[in-house]
């Protein structure tokens, strides 16, 4: 949700309406900023001599503690929002935990590996790199994204703790079974090994979930040990509300300058890697989105669903990438595309989901009217 929108989502059909017009200007134009944000990326990355490599020598283990940085400040406070006495009700929920594993840990990956091989068959390095991000499941942004749609905040925390816990477990396996085992049974040419540890998923893990999880979870409890639920949520959530974007678009600044010189001077190959990115966050997001209302689910767990299914882990991604074949690799250029194509579509997406709450409101409104 907004940094200014009411912590209980309106049912009616004109929630929506009295959303927008509480909107502070930062959220209003929120996908002006994030275009403003990149191109000030690219500008600073290509302008500035050396910036980039300045920027990519900030880190530790493989994690651009720029970045980091950036991803904690945007988390933090949707965090702190979620109401974590509500778990229960989440993992209570078997449609929804089981579709969001057999989405992210079966389907994902296979969708991936599918199109980076249909679109890059002669490329190699780029398809490769491709599949390692469909690989790494998102824990980090899709928490924005899911937050802007109005999707389920508690489902949210829920389903990006699982994806944590199942990305530690089978990201060396899925990387076995699709840069090296199916390659070969398939005839597509010898495998790839990846050279990371889990430890390095472990702390991936940690700082990009754990640290903003536990704040959040303290900073409620202890708010609402001091100052009740009501005061906590209507006084000092809309203070630290707007931090949750100014970290999104810190985070896009830092990770087009990273990377401003490369994309601009290799305008085809990023086009090349964009390509079966988007085919992948259409079927991925609208996909599930269609399959959430096929199984009943209300709006908000369905963008949950949707949002966390779309999105990717590209930190991890790209430091996988750059561990094994080199930070000038093709590989780790796939990386980078990665969420450089994620971040606008995925804007754009929450636009759309907006857009069907509406609809999903109507459909729920007319349905109560019929069963009276």
């Amino acid at each position: 949700m907004t940094s200014t929108e009411p912590t209980a989502a309106s049912t009616d059909a004109g929630g929506d309406d009295s959303i927008v017009k509480k909107l502070s200007t930062l959220d209003r134009y929120l996908a002006v900023w994030i275009l403003l944000a990149m191109a000030v990326g690219l500008g600073l990355g290509r302008l500035i001599p050396g910036m980039n490599d300045a920027l990519a020598k900030i880190e530790i283990g493989g994690i651009s503690l720029p970045i980091a940085l950036g991803l904690l400040i945007m988390m933090y406070p949707v965090l702190a929002k979620v109401r974590y006495d509500k778990l229960d009700s989440v993992t209570g929920d078997k449609k929804l935990m089981v579709s969001s594993l057999v989405i992210n840990w079966i389907v994902g990956p296979a969708v991936m590996f599918a199109l980076a091989w249909i679109f890059l068959p002669d490329l190699p390095e780029y398809r490769t790199g491709l599949i390692i991000v469909g690989l790494a499941r998102c824990i980090a942004m899709v928490i924005i994204w899911n937050d802007l749609a109005c999707g389920d905040r508690e489902a949210a925390a829920v389903l990006v703790a699982l994806n944590s816990v199942f990305q530690v477990i089978a990201f060396g396996l899925l990387g076995w079974l699709y840069l090296d085992l199916l390659p070969g049974w398939l005839g597509l040419g010898d495998g790839e090994r990846l050279d990371f540890s889990m430890w390095e998923i472990a702390l991936n893990v940690v700082i990009f979930l754990g640290i903003p999880l536990l704040a959040g979870f303290l900073t409620r409890r202890i708010g609402e040990q001091k100052m009740g639920r009501e005061s906590y949520e209507a006084k000092f959530l809309p203070k630290i509300g707007p931090w949750a974007l100014y970290g999104l678009l810190f985070t896009i600044v830092i990770l087009f300058a990273l990377q401003g010189k490369t994309i601009t001077s290799q305008p085809l190959d990023v086009v090349r890697i964009a390509l079966p990115l988007l085919v992948y966050f259409a079927v991925m997001f609208f996909g599930t989105f269609l399959l959430g209302k096929g199984l009943g689910l209300a709006y908000d767990r369905t963008a949950t669903l949707a949002f966390t299914a779309a999105g990717n882990n590209f930190e991890l991604a790209i430091a996988v990438a750059i561990a094994t074949f080199g930070v000038t690799s093709g590989q780790a250029l796939s990386g980078v595309v990665g969420p450089l194509i994620e971040v606008p579509v995925l804007i754009g997406l929450v636009y759309v989901a907006l857009a069907w709450r509406r609809k999903f409101t109507a459909s729920a409104l007319t349905t109560a009217g019929e069963a009276r």
